[in-house]
């Protein structure tokens, strides 16, 4: 009966983990790795695997401009779901830092969508990654006003905002 404790002892490679344990086990890995005092939660709920950072220490994590946390969101979504896109999005939060930064991103779209209102033109923001330009295109979809879309390539793609065609016309 040594089988059980061979699978134990090092091959538990082969045994695949579920993607809450797997992007725990991941973040756990990565705070160690870079010393930080942190406490690590996973959950997933409506489609979303959330992992959660809190804690004194966690700029390194996030990173200059958010890189660092957006890289390691990227890697997760990859190391998690190995089999290639899934229907389930993984989301790396470290402090609030997300919702944070949503806040920070919808104050640009507004400025950007008045900016396009008052000249007429439109107005392009900087390159941002896919997650953060959707929550302006639907922020601004909201509005009602102005239109949305993306234009460049990966990592350089960026949304471009124009005033709603017909509006002030008659």
């Amino acid at each position: 009966m040594s089988e059980p404790d061979d699978a134990r002892d090092g091959e538990l490679e082969d045994v695949e983990l579920e993607p809450v344990e797997a992007l725990e086990e991941l973040l756990e890995e990565i705070v160690d790795g870079l010393g930080l005092e942190v406490d690590v939660e996973v959950e997933e709920r409506d489609g979303v695997l959330s992992g959660r950072l809190e804690g004194e220490d966690v700029g390194l994590f996030i990173g200059r401009h958010g890189q660092t946390i957006d890289a390691v969101q990227h890697l997760a979504q990859r190391i998690v779901f190995p089999d290639g896109p899934s229907s389930v999005r993984v989301v790396i939060d470290a402090n609030g830092y997300r919702d944070r930064r949503a806040e920070a991103l919808r104050g640009e779209a507004d400025d950007a969508a008045e900016e396009a209102l008052s000249s007429g033109k439109p107005v392009e923001l900087d390159p941002l990654p896919p997650f953060e330009r959707r929550i302006v295109h639907e922020y601004l979809r909201d509005r009602g006003d102005v239109e949305t879309h993306s234009e460049g390539n990966e990592p350089e793609r960026y949304l471009v905002v124009t005033p709603m065609a017909g509006d002030g016309a008659a």
